[in-house]
């Protein structure tokens, strides 16, 4: 194979994982509950352990790879989740010891997908880079589609060990295959450089990024998503079996959201593309895709939260989740429109606020719920509220004039 193929194949094999094990603890926190019967908040702070460990990789991600390199950064991040993936079931019955491994599974993931970025930046020519990210991607979805899909038929411990065992063989071949050197492709005739070096003159101090209104418009926008988002990742098993009184097995369809909202991100690529190509302002595509990606999904989380019905909820949530992926070609396109030669920087500030609902909502939504005699209308109306928020934060804020060169 390829080198450059083989290293897109391994780095997509390795998100596909990443993404399977995020969700590991949601899908069987019902079964484990039933054993250790835990309380409504226990279980929050259980599930968002997660996003603490998450939030600290972003803030060590980049001076980790510069310092160690990508191999030994992504090696260590394979090996962090994969351990502490194994070993939940053996901890599980002391709490603070399994939101210590939640907290390690958060860091190494939230290390994998940057240093991937960094590793395609490095390895793979620019003009191949969209097709890499492609399979990277969507490796990263089918993970997520198969974790759903297989670990409520698994007995609990078995969905840790599985995960976390694919994690040590996936390591055990990167360790063997992956060559940190790699060959500059730029002295071919037919590729293009591998990595462009931004002029030094142009590079800023990151709290520059902090005092910008079209930024924060963008920050605020993310986080508005990943509210929901969130929200829908940590409690939506636990929302279909308690609440809705589906059983176990009926998890499984929490998959389709992840599904239907792959398959809409292909579609959203090509309906802004399609309103381009007539003429479109690119301010008003990127206005109207935010819109209809945190507006949309206000109203099915709406109509989601009020039925009884399991076969008419993951339809509502799923087009809530569909929706929701024209984000992709709105706010979280903006950066390169807005600072062109600083978009990784802005993306890891937004991606870093964006982390927060991921440690407000487990707490937030068992409070919520607790407090409403196990009601959970109001868990969905205040994501929906946020979502409009930011809404319209975004559409009277943005611009795609660039504000820093």
């Amino acid at each position: 194979m390829d080198w450059k193929w083989n290293t897109v194949a391994l780095c997509s094999i390795c998100n596909m994982i990443n993404s399977a094990d995020r969700i590991i603890m949601p899908i069987v926190i019902v079964s484990m509950t039933d054993k250790y019967e835990w309380d409504l908040h226990q279980q929050g702070w259980i599930l968002s352990s997660f996003a603490f460990g998450y939030i600290a990789s972003q803030l060590i991600g980049s001076k980790a790879s510069k310092k160690y390199g990508n191999k030994r950064v992504l090696a260590f991040a394979v090996l962090a989740w994969s351990l502490a993936t194994i070993v939940t079931p053996v901890i599980s019955s002391h709490l603070y010891l399994l939101i210590f491994c939640r907290i390690l599974i958060g860091l190494g993931d939230g290390l994998g997908l940057p240093t991937i970025f960094a590793i395609f930046s490095q390895r793979i020519p620019i003009q191949r880079r969209s097709s890499a990210f492609v399979y990277l991607i969507a490796a990263g979805h089918i993970g997520q589609t198969m974790s759903a899909l297989v670990c409520p038929h698994l007995e609990w411990e078995l969905a840790f060990y599985l995960f976390g065992g694919l994690g040590l063989a996936w390591l055990l071949l990167w360790l063997v295959s992956f060559k940190e050197d790699y060959v500059n492709t730029s002295t071919q005739d037919d590729e293009l450089p591998l990595v462009e070096f931004p002029d030094k003159s142009r590079q800023l101090k990151w709290t520059k990024f902090l005092w910008s209104w079209p930024l924060w418009a963008i920050y605020i926008a993310h986080f508005s998503m990943n509210w929901s988002n969130y929200i829908i990742m940590q409690w939506l098993p636990t929302y279909f079996v308690r609440y809705l009184e589906a059983s176990k097995e009926a998890v499984s369809w929490t998959a389709v959201p992840y599904i239907v909202n792959s398959l809409c991100e292909l579609a959203v690529a090509r309906s802004a593309e399609w309103l381009s190509a007539r003429n479109w302002p690119l301010l008003s595509v990127r206005r109207l895709m935010t819109f209809i990606g945190l507006f949309g999904p206000a109203i099915f989380l709406i109509l989601f939260s009020i039925v009884n019905s399991l076969t008419f909820a993951v339809i509502f949530v799923s087009i809530a989740m569909g929706l929701c992926a024209f984000n992709s070609a709105g706010h979280l396109s903006n950066h390169t429109d807005v600072v062109p030669n600083h978009a990784s920087i802005t993306f890891a500030i937004s991606n870093t606020i964006s982390t927060i609902p991921g440690i407000l909502c487990g707490p937030v939504t068992a409070e919520l719920v607790t407090e409403s005699h196990g009601r959970w209308l109001p868990v969905f109306v205040i994501a929906a509220a946020v979502n409009c928020v930011g809404a319209v934060i975004y559409a009277s804020q943005s611009t795609v004039s660039p504000v820093y060169q």
